[in-house]
């Protein structure tokens, strides 16, 4: 066993006169921890902001679309070989949306869903199916021509196409989408 320390009177007398008086601090606060901010998901937060800029642009060019012709469409940047290849169907379809007898506001918010699952799913490639507009009478093809200009604007769609006759021809789009990081 080891002895414990003793300390020589003379040498407590000494260190007293050298610190001087002392003052007893009482001190009851303790100091704040510092956490660092939870992580911000900014790109769930910003696609959340495009659905809802979605939702309120509904402008539509008519002369961007006849009846019955095919789509297609190719973001600046996105090589015509990516598009004939799309066309041809030689892109893996990954998932698939039906909008048929759907409204308008009700397309345009399963539309806004499925891609965002699409992407979050890391899909390259889906198929939408507008319809042809058969049932739309002296309309025509109403969602055929919404599908279009909602393609348009979201930037995570590279391209898209009319579908192959077998997968529904022109009453069905195939869409190439933007990789995630």
């Amino acid at each position: 066993m080891t002895k414990p320390f003793l300390l020589n009177p003379q040498d407590r007398d000494l260190f007293r006169q050298a610190v001087g008086a002392v003052k007893l601090l009482h001190c009851d606060r303790i100091d704040p921890v510092h956490c660092r901010p939870g992580p911000v998901p900014r790109f769930s937060l910003a696609d959340e902001r495009q659905v809802l800029a979605d939702m309120v642009s509904d402008y539509f060019e008519p002369a961007d679309l006849e009846t019955g012709e095919e789509l297609y469409y190719r973001r600046e940047g996105v090589q015509q070989a990516v598009l004939r290849k799309l066309r041809r169907g030689q892109f893996q379809v990954g998932g698939a949306l039906d909008l048929h007898g759907m409204t308008v506001a009700a397309a345009k918010e399963a539309l806004a869903g499925f891609l965002h699952n699409a992407r979050r799913d890391r899909l390259n490639c889906v198929r939408i199916i507008h319809g042809k507009g058969k049932g739309s009478r002296h309309r025509g093809p109403v969602l055929k021509q919404k599908v279009n200009h909602w393609l348009r604007q979201r930037d995570d769609v590279l391209a898209f196409c009319s579908a192959r006759s077998m997968d529904g021809g022109t009453g069905a789009v195939y869409a190439l989408l933007r990789r995630q990081l």
